[in-house]
């Protein structure tokens, strides 16, 4: 496994109009690691990930994903990073099985193997039996299943997340936290915003802001 951090914080630091919405952070997270972020509310958890996307622009410090700086213009970091941070856009009229996918063929092709991976992540998930509901028909919890599966389904090194555990229950808090654990011994990164202990529990590391 590479030394070379899959992302890192070096003193990533947001202030905005006199507030500080991020206190001056550093750590570093290994390919395959999975790591949590903690804190309270306003501790700057999102806005972290959100620096890591590029839609948050630090005022100090610097955010890397493999070393790089973060720039999302690029063809290679929107392939490196995957993320469940802000909603993902979804398509009315098309079935969960549908969406997908199409994402993962937008990925991978749109062969038999890319339905059986978009397949594969939906039953990991459990969502088999509502493969063909619409996204107005799902409940809270299972539409948080649903955007879940379209940002795991795709390829990535890293991938950020902010409470995966929302709007699940325990069962279903659980089946993420062991979902998230497989996918990081297979190689890749996670960076996890979380007030969920069950997830807590399986992370390899956890930074605590605030």
């Amino acid at each position: 496994m590479s030394d070379v951090p899959a992302i890192a914080a070096e003193g990533a630091t947001v202030v905005l109009d006199g507030t500080t919405l991020l206190a001056p952070t550093t750590f570093t997270v290994l390919p395959g690691e999975l790591r949590c972020l903690t804190g309270s509310n306003g501790s700057g958890k999102t806005t972290l990930l959100r620096a890591f996307l590029g839609s948050r622009r630090l005022t100090g410090g610097a955010v890397l994903v493999r070393g790089e700086t973060v720039d999302m213009a690029r063809p290679r970091h929107r392939r490196f990073v995957a993320s469940l941070v802000e909603p993902v856009p979804v398509a009315r009229d098309m079935t969960l099985r549908e969406q997908v996918t199409l994402v993962a063929a937008s990925w991978y092709g749109n062969t038999t193997a890319t339905a059986e991976r978009a397949d594969g992540i939906i039953g990991r998930l459990g969502l088999t039996a509502l493969g063909e509901r619409f996204p107005s028909q799902l409940s809270s919890g299972q539409l948080q299943l649903f955007n879940l599966a379209l940002t795991l389904v795709r390829p990535a090194d890293v991938v950020l997340l902010d409470e995966p555990e929302r709007h699940l229950d325990t069962e279903r808090v659980g089946l993420v936290a062991t979902l998230l654990a497989e996918r990081a011994a297979q190689g890749t990164s996670f960076l996890v915003a979380t007030h969920e202990p069950a997830v807590v529990e399986a992370c390899d590391g956890v930074t605590e802001l605030g």
